[in-house]
C-alpha cells in the first residue's frame, strides 16, 4: 500500500514510523511471533491514516498489544428490564481502549497484508477508533481538521448511516459491511478501512462519505483498477 504512494507522502509516512516506533511499545501474547519486520508493517498501517493529520493524530496511548489470533474479552452487559447483569465473552481481531493499549490479531494483520485491497484492515480500523477518541468516547466524529465543517461531517454520516441501519434491518445486501450497523463509531471505522482498501465501493455507495474522507485521510493510494 505504502509504495503506491507518492514520493513525498512516502517520505512523510516514514518520519511518521519512525515516530511510533519510538514511542509506542509492542508486546507479543499468548506465543505471538512478532519480530521487527512486523512491527515495522503494523506501525506503517497505523500511520497511514494520519498521513495528512500529522503525528500528534497518535497521542494518549503507548501499548501494541498483539496475540496470534481471534482473542476474547469479557465484557459485563446489564439488562435494564430485568436488571440482571451477565458476563459475555467477545471474540474479537481488534479492539482500541479509550487512553489505553490498541489490541490486534497477527492472523488478521497478515491477511491484510496479503490482501490490501479486498476492503478490509484491522490497523485502520483501530487507528480510526483511536482517532475518533481524541476528544472523548467515539461517536464517529474524530476532531476535524479546519477545512471539514463539523456540521456537513455530522449530517452526511448521520444519512449514510441511518441508511445502512435501515438496509441491514430489512435483510438487504450492502456495499458496506453489515458491522458498521453495530454504531456510528463503528461506521467511521469501517468506512475507514474502505477508503484505504476499496474507496471505489465508498464512492459508488456513499458519494458524500468519499468525499469527507479523502478530505479528512488525503487520497487513498489504491490502484485505479481496484476502484
Amino acid at each position: 500500500m505504502a509504495r503506491l504512494l507518492d514520493g513525498s507522502r512516502q517520505q512523510a509516512l516514514r518520519g511518521l514510523v519512525t515516530h511510533f516506533l519510538a514511542r509506542k511499545r509492542f508486546h507479543a501474547l499468548a506465543g505471538a511471533e512478532l519480530g521487527e519486520q512486523l512491527q515495522l508493517l503494523i506501525a506503517m498501517q497505523a500511520c497511514l491514516p494520519v498521513l495528512q493529520l500529522g503525528s500528534r493524530s497518535l497521542r494518549g496511548w503507548r501499548e501494541i498489544l498483539v496475540y496470534p489470533g481471534e482473542f476474547k474479552v469479557r465484557r459485563s452487559h446489564h439488562d435494564e428490564h430485568s436488571g440482571v447483569v451477565s458476563e459475555v465473552d467477545d471474540v474479537l481481531i481488534g479492539e482500541a481502549w479509550e487512553r489505553g493499549p490498541l489490541v490486534l490479531s497477527l492472523a488478521d494483520v497478515q491477511l491484510d497484508l496479503e490482501q490490501p485491497w479486498d476492503g478490509f484492515n484491522v490497523v485502520v480500523h483501530e487507528i480510526a477508533h483511536k482517532l475518533d477518541m481524541l476528544d472523548g468516547p467515539p461517536d464517529g466524529v474524530p476532531p476535524l481538521p479546519r477545512h471539514i465543517e463539523r456540521r456537513r461531517w455530522i449530517d452526511a454520516f448521520q444519512r449514510a448511516y441511518d441508511n445502512l441501519v435501515a438496509d441491514v434491518t430489512r435483510g438487504r445486501d450492502t456495499a458496506i459491511d453489515p458491522y458498521a450497523a453495530e454504531s456510528p463509531d463503528e461506521y467511521f471505522a469501517v468506512v475507514s478501512e474502505l477508503h484505504w482498501s476499496q474507496p471505489g465501493v465508498l464512492q459508488k455507495a456513499e458519494p458524500a462519505i468519499a468525499a469527507l474522507l479523502e478530505a479528512y485521510y488525503g487520497v487513498s493510494p489504491a490502484p485505479v483498477s481496484k476502484y
